[in-house]
């Protein structure tokens, strides 16, 4: 009989676990997670009138398997799109609309890129120049800066492109690695020989795809961590042994050894899905991890901030906004919560949901709560205008939890997994530190571990 253990019991372990047993019922498999609750960044509040995300919002629809996991659950009538509406972006120290027919930024249509007070007119005009920028098809990484600097010059890329990536990752565009984040970019210019026309043919695959019941987003009405507790019912009732509060430790010396306790148990599989700042201890002797040692990775925190709605006064009908780095703010984006996803919040409550924390600025690592509420207050009145204190504020820091791919990240990926397998045969190391950075992702890589486990 196959036995496997999981140390991480986030998303990425549970999905490794739910898809192992659903293989193969007869594998034995023990997950264990060093904290009292499953879930990692997952985190819901709910009470009779809020459904608030405290750690991730929601997750990218058009990333299909964890809406599959969640049909095979049970959780199909839970799910709910996003409202649409008007986004913005925060430049020089005022709100601009979103330019329509952008892709992540990257413009698709003409007329409104050219009367978008985001760009000056020699903006414009570099960027329409992209087109006529020989392709090239060196796959050499580079960072994204570079990229889009490159394709379409600094105006689209410091004032559009930079304030929607970098919110993704966390980071500073020009460090975050091409390959190990939007390789496709480099795709569509190879195959289109031209980045606008390349998204312009994802834009038209697209428009076949989309729904008509709301966004690109989707959630779960009674909030993602619902799927966190369907998952852990799910492995339990297929005979997963769960263990909370079970910090452990691991070995290798011909046999996988997990440490619980003091207890060794050998197990012929082990999966790690910890951060790398846990598991690169495990492996201190061993240079081809050195790589973690340099690794960097930065800090944010989320604050959402509750009003009645006549405190808040927003001229702005939309979603949210992303901000700039020449803006004059600490907040890096601000999402209208309760316009986004109504089902979150009871009518006559405004919720603004703010994100703090910027590269290389320690902000979130030293300041209390209390501080990151009035930061965050203040930086809202810069775009609306809100009267008094917030009914009531959640505020959730993750103090260096988003590993920064930077240039060169997936080569020496690609390195490390071979190296795994050769001197280390029945270990996988998968998740966020690696190259799981959305949900779906990390489901998606939970499954194939448990894919490469069983054959």
């Amino acid at each position: 009989m196959t036995r496997v253990a999981i140390i991480g019991g986030g998303i990425t372990g549970l999905s490794t676990a739910y898809y192992l047993k659903q293989l193969d019922s007869n594998v034995e498999v023990d997950l264990y997670e060093a904290s009292d609750r499953f879930g990692g960044k997952v985190k819901t509040y709910r009470d009779e009138d809020y459904t608030l995300e405290l750690g991730p919002e929601s997750y990218l629809g058009r990333k299909v398997v964890m809406t599959e996991l969640a049909k095979s659950l049970g959780l199909e009538n839970e799910l709910v799109r996003n409202q649409v509406g008007q986004s913005y972006i925060y430049a020089n120290n005022r709100l601009h609309p979103m330019p329509g027919g952008s892709i992540l930024g990257i413009p698709t249509e003409i007329v409104p890129f050219m009367k978008t007070g985001l760009l000056s007119p020699q903006a414009k005009v570099r960027a329409g120049m992209e087109l006529f920028i020989p392709k090239t098809t060196d796959r050499v990484d580079i960072s994204l800066g570079q990229f889009f600097r490159q394709r379409l010059g600094n105006g689209v890329l410091d004032n559009i492109i930079e304030p929607l990536l970098s919110g993704i990752y966390g980071g500073n565009i020009d460090r975050l690695s091409l390959e190990s984040t939007f390789p496709m970019f480099r795709d569509q210019v190879i195959q289109q020989g031209s980045l606008i026309k390349g998204m312009k043919e994802t834009k038209k695959a697209r428009r076949g795809q989309s729904s008509t019941d709301g966004g690109q987003f989707l959630q779960f009405k009674s909030g993602l961590e619902s799927m966190i507790d369907a998952l852990v019912e799910a492995v339990e009732e297929m005979g997963v042994n769960t263990h909370l509060n079970s910090k452990v430790d691991y070995n290798y010396d011909g046999q996988h050894q997990v440490i619980v306790n003091g207890d060794v148990v050998a197990y012929d599989n082990v999966v790690i899905t910890t951060p790398h700042q846990v598991f690169k201890r495990w492996f201190s002797d061993d240079v081809m991890f050195t790589w973690f040692n340099q690794m960097p990775s930065t800090s944010v925190a989320t604050v959402l901030l509750v009003f009645d709605e006549s405190q808040v006064h927003n001229e702005h009908e939309g979603t949210g906004f992303v901000v700039a780095r020449n803006s004059d703010v600490h907040i890096t984006a601000c999402t209208w919560t309760n316009k986004k996803w109504p089902h979150t919040t009871p009518e006559g409550k405004v919720v603004l949901r703010a994100y703090i924390g910027k590269p290389d600025d320690p902000i979130v690592e030293h300041a209390t709560d209390d501080e990151l509420v009035n930061i965050a207050l203040s930086d809202l009145n810069e775009v609306m205008t809100i009267d008094g204190r917030p009914e009531r504020s959640f505020v959730t820091k993750l103090v260096r939890s988003m590993p920064q791919y930077e240039v060169g990240h997936k080569r020496y990926m690609d390195i490390l997994k071979s190296h795994i397998n050769q001197q280390y045969p029945g270990l996988i190391i998968t998740g966020a530190s690696i190259d799981a950075v959305g949900l779906p992702d990390c489901v998606g890589f939970g499954k194939a571990s448990a894919e490469q486990i069983l054959t």
